[in-house]
């Protein structure tokens, strides 16, 4: 189904060690793809309930974060608004909580677009550390795939930049290095 407007939206802590795979997953798409008019990318981060806004601006809206399911770490889940909600009180982090209660109050609205998430079961989303376990950085590109099928089926396919790929390493390093802005 081809939707005119999509919303691309990694959601996580970087300060909680896994928690941040969503942004990191969102700027890797940002550096390594062309981006179609249609299609918006937003690090949500920790921007919760503001996100609610994109939910009716948007004809679709793809999130992309941590999720607690049982698995093995890496194992990604991709599900409705309506599958999510229908797993009510579940939800164990603060991050699925909030997910599950924006998607209520946005679904008493007519003009809510239809909401794909997508999780990855981490390792570690209670130590402060930048950067993600290397358990979860091997399994990133298998949660690019996942996203880029997610566009595909939304109507969006990516084509990737002739340039050298940019690295979940790199990205992760100038996220936890971030250059001052020059004086003036």
């Amino acid at each position: 189904m081809s939707h005119h407007k999509v919303a691309l939206i990694g959601i996580g802590n970087i300060m909680f060690h896994d928690e941040g795979l969503g942004a990191y997953l969102v700027k890797y798409i940002e550096e390594n793809y062309y981006l179609p008019e249609n299609l918006t990318v937003i690090e949500g981060g920790t921007l919760g309930f503001t996100l609610m806004t994109y939910y009716q601006e948007y004809d679709k809206i793809i999130i992309v974060g941590t999720g607690s399911k049982n698995g093995e770490v890496g194992t990604i889940h991709s599900e409705s608004a309506d599958e999510v909600m229908a797993q009510g009180a579940t939800r164990q982090t603060a991050n699925e909580v909030e997910i599950t209660m924006m998607l209520e109050i946005c679904s008493f609205h007519e003009d809510m677009g239809e909401v794909q998430l997508i999780t990855m079961i981490p390792e570690d989303i209670i130590d402060v550390r930048n950067g993600l376990t290397p358990s979860v950085l091997k399994h990133m590109p298998k949660l690019v795939e996942a996203t880029l099928e997610e566009l595909e089926r939304s109507g969006i396919v990516l084509q990737k930049k002739e340039k050298n790929e940019i690295s979940f390493e790199t990205i992760i390093d100038d996220y936890a290095n971030p250059i001052a802005p020059k004086p003036f």
